[in-house]
């Protein structure tokens, strides 16, 4: 394998520039830069030079052993002058001088996973890591970074190789009295699905924690929908007028809420009218507004009626605080009264969608789990009717861990891998 070097912090003018390089001559090359090198994770101030002699810089040198790196080879990192010049000087030794290869997008942490230094879902999160904008992203990421979906997979499969056992057991010795295991292979199995049923059934929200969360204003025209927007905003990002139905098209405003990646939906307001194209914007509005995480209706003052029907978890305040002082349960962009509060309700709201526990995020773990739990299911069915075949049985057990294995990359993901890797940066 090609030993590979690139620059691992972000190209251009800073203070500190680290270089990184993995393969089997990372080491030799290091030394033949550095002279001896220093003791294993321990950085150490080294003049660098090269072939001739020349010094390129002074910088901080950290080595790597194999199998106790971040790609499972030989590490070495390069800690420098973040100067565009030297920067330039080191890479070129290393090309020219000492013959290594600049590394591909992503080509460090393929090497991670191909060595086993990292499952395929911890490489999905450090992707969402270096992606995270927002707190509960971050939180997110680094959890399953540090292997929290391996290890629950791990859990399950464990349960499933038991059941697993006792089948072939079953049907080994199907001749001879060594007991009837239907009892614990039903308990085996049915301790995995419960733990299945109660991931999936928070996958959705977990899902939009990195994606983002939408949520809509609903209103009548008037209802102070975009200067509420502008509030949340803290800019003008909508038009607002004292002439009825402003607002043609669904207006988006991302922000972060609480932690969480919020995209606000301002809406057309709700009224009739013979004008086609604002007939458009309204219907438009309103399927957004269906189809988003949370729903804003504003009524018309605190006696007013909500101009939609209401779902489970709408929250529903009156606009245009402004005009009732004294009057609790409403809300100004105007003047910002109650925008804090509804603010903290967003957030209360989200965070109370996803404080189930759970660690799978993307839509390729729920097909996984989904696959494994059809299979279980089949299984929990055929031993409670009994007079089952125990070949299928195990037939299906097999197919629940091949689907879980897929989970965290030991299977069927090759066709998945360049995709992955081709939105990570040079240097990771």
């Amino acid at each position: 394998m090609d030993t590979i070097f690139a620059l691992a912090s972000a190209r251009g003018k800073a203070g500190v520039a680290v270089l990184r390089l993995s393969g089997p001559r990372a080491h030799a090359v290091a030394a033949g830069m550095v002279g001896k090198l220093p003791t294993l994770r321990v950085a150490t101030l080294r003049p660098i030079r090269n072939m001739v002699g020349e010094r390129l810089d002074t910088g901080l040198v950290t080595v790597f052993g194999r199998g106790a790196s971040f790609t499972g080879e030989e590490v070495v990192e390069l800690a420098v002058h973040g100067s565009l010049a030297t920067v330039s000087a080191i890479e070129t030794c290393l090309a020219d001088d000492h013959g290594l290869r600049l590394a591909e997008p992503g080509e460090f942490t393929r090497r991670a996973l191909e060595n086993g230094a990292l499952d395929l879902t911890q490489v999905e999160g450090l992707g969402d890591l270096l992606d995270a904008e927002t707190e509960s992203q971050r939180r997110q990421a680094l959890r399953v970074l540090d292997g929290a979906i391996g290890k629950l997979v791990a859990e399950w499969r464990t349960h499933l190789v038991k059941a697993a056992a006792l089948v072939e057991v079953s049907i080994d010795f199907v001749e001879e009295d060594v007991g009837n295991f239907d009892a614990q292979i039903l308990q085996e199995v049915e301790a995995v699905a419960k733990d299945l049923r109660r991931e999936i059934a928070g996958q959705g929200a977990r899902e939009r924690v990195q994606t983002g969360f939408e949520v809509a204003l609903v209103g009548s025209v008037n209802a102070g929908k975009s200067t509420l927007l502008n509030a949340l905003a803290g800019r003008e990002a909508a038009i607002t007028s004292d002439i009825a139905g402003t607002t043609r098209d669904v207006i988006e405003v991302r922000m972060d809420i609480g932690g969480f990646a919020v995209t606000i939906l301002d809406t057309a307001g709700l009224r009739d009218t013979a004008e086609t194209i604002e007939n458009i914007g309204i219907a438009r509005g309103q399927d957004r507004a269906r189809s988003a995480d949370l729903r804003i209706i504003l009524c018309d003052g605190p006696q007013g009626t909500p101009p939609v029907d209401l779902a489970l978890g709408d929250i529903v305040l009156f606009s245009k605080a402004d005009l009732h002082p004294g009057v609790s349960g409403g809300v100004s962009g105007l003047t910002g009264e109650g925008v804090d509060d509804l603010l903290n309700r967003i957030a209360m709201e989200l965070s109370r969608r996803v404080a189930r526990d759970g660690v799978t995020v993307r839509r390729r773990h729920l097909q996984a789990m989904q696959g494994a739990l059809a299979s279980l299911e089949v299984v929990i069915e055929n031993l409670r009717a009994r007079g089952y075949v125990a070949e299928l049985v195990a037939a299906d057990i097999r197919h629940a861990m091949t689907s879980l294995d897929s989970l965290i990359g030991k299977v069927d993901v090759e066709d998945l891998l360049g995709d992955i890797f081709a939105s990570f940066c040079i240097g990771k």
